[in-house]
């Protein structure tokens, strides 16, 4: 980097926020950093990703700068192989973290999990700079495990989450959050009707941007079957983009059911459903808690750390939701837990009451003011 570009990014305070990967790293990341820049205008905010990571189409658009250090998987998920390549490269992860580190002097560095989150992270606690870990699952994953150790702060999602860590300061905050899933939040009209279950009801289908093949099927068959628990209800069901065809052209003639590739406008389908039925992800877990909607939540059977599972079971415990493991899940199965909800509104208004405790309001926020603090 030539001597002038260098002069002015040492005169800037800067604060790095580390990971990406996916969406959901990637958009608390930027929540945050947009929050940064409300509090201290004058704070530049870089990214740190990989080459191969989703920041690298959502972060430039954003308008922040992005850094790319060399690291792969290293979790219980990846191959050996693939873990045998990430630990060959990681004394170049490292080299590439301290030129970088040197070059910015960051007054904080916040990793918010992906494959650049722990050696940069890492790197950046042992030459002494202010270090946070964000931590959006009841059960840590391993990097955010490690890097506990040495990170100064660590914020949690989940209450149970902190025992797993060893950071000096653990804050319980919430995950941030699209605005406008936090405006709905507010909204006294979003609140189920303790009478629904004689009205019209509302279910909404999806199992993220891509969809879930095994939730597709399942509620497929369940409206080919018809029967007592349709009569009143409408769906919508976002499928993605592989089931999307096949599913569509299954609920043709059927007039209280819409297929649909994606949904665009997600906070009008969280405002309209009355039970939702959906992934067990920290960010979508966080979305329906804010919007207080009764769920039935059927985790990720193989995700890091089985840390969907970990999720649902949290709410479930409290009965906050209710959950039906993928191996469980069939028509049937499905069919009977609506029932159950559809038909009971006391309980739905009980799993709601106890879900929005889960919601933690500006998120954002509060994670740059404990950051910078």
């Amino acid at each position: 980097m030539g001597s002038i570009k260098g002069k002015e990014i040492m005169s800037r305070k800067n604060v790095v926020i580390a990971g990406g990967g996916t969406g959901g790293h990637i958009y608390p990341g930027i929540a945050i950093a947009r929050a940064i820049k409300v509090q201290h205008p004058d704070y530049e905010i870089h990214f740190v990703g990989t080459s191969a990571g989703l920041e690298n189409k959502i972060i430039p658009r954003e308008g922040f700068p992005l850094h790319h250090i060399n690291i792969g998987k290293l979790n219980n998920a990846s191959g050996i192989l693939s873990k045998l390549k990430t630990l060959i490269g990681l004394p170049r992860a490292f080299v590439q973290s301290v030129a970088l580190l040197m070059e910015l002097k960051p007054q904080a560095v916040l990793g918010v999990g992906g494959y650049a989150s722990g050696p940069f992270v890492l790197v950046a606690s042992l030459m002494g700079f202010r270090t946070a870990i964000w931590e959006p699952n009841a059960f840590p994953g391993m990097t955010n495990r490690w890097l506990s150790r040495v990170a100064g702060k660590s914020f949690v999602v989940f209450e149970e989450a902190a025992k797993f860590l060893k950071s000096e300061s653990i804050s319980q905050v919430g995950i941030p959050l699209r605005k406008e899933v936090e405006a709905l939040a507010k909204k006294e009209t979003n609140r189920p009707d303790i009478g629904k279950a004689e009205q019209e009801f509302h279910i909404l289908v999806f199992g993220g941007s891509q969809g879930a093949r095994s939730i597709n099927i399942a509620v497929q068959e369940a409206v080919l079957k018809g029967g007592e628990w349709l009569k009143g209800t409408k769906i919508i069901h976002q499928t993605g983009a592989y089931d999307f065809a096949r599913v569509s052209e299954a609920y043709r003639g059927q007039g209280d059911v819409e297929a649909h590739e994606y949904l665009y406008q997600m906070e009008k389908s969280y405002e309209w459903a009355d039970l939702i039925i959906c992934r067990a992800g920290a960010s979508t877990v966080a979305e329906v808690a804010a919007c207080g909607k009764p769920a039935i939540f059927v985790p990720l059977p193989w995700a890091a750390d089985d840390h969907q599972r970990k999720n649902a079971e949290s709410l479930f415990r409290q009965n906050a939701a209710a959950m039906i493991l993928q191996k469980d899940l069939t028509s049937e199965s499905l069919i009977q837990k609506i029932e159950e909800l559809k038909n009971n509104s006391q309980l739905r208004e009980e799993m709601r009451k106890n879900l929005t405790k889960f919601y933690k309001p500006q998120a954002a926020e509060k994670m740059a003011e404990l950051l910078l603090g």
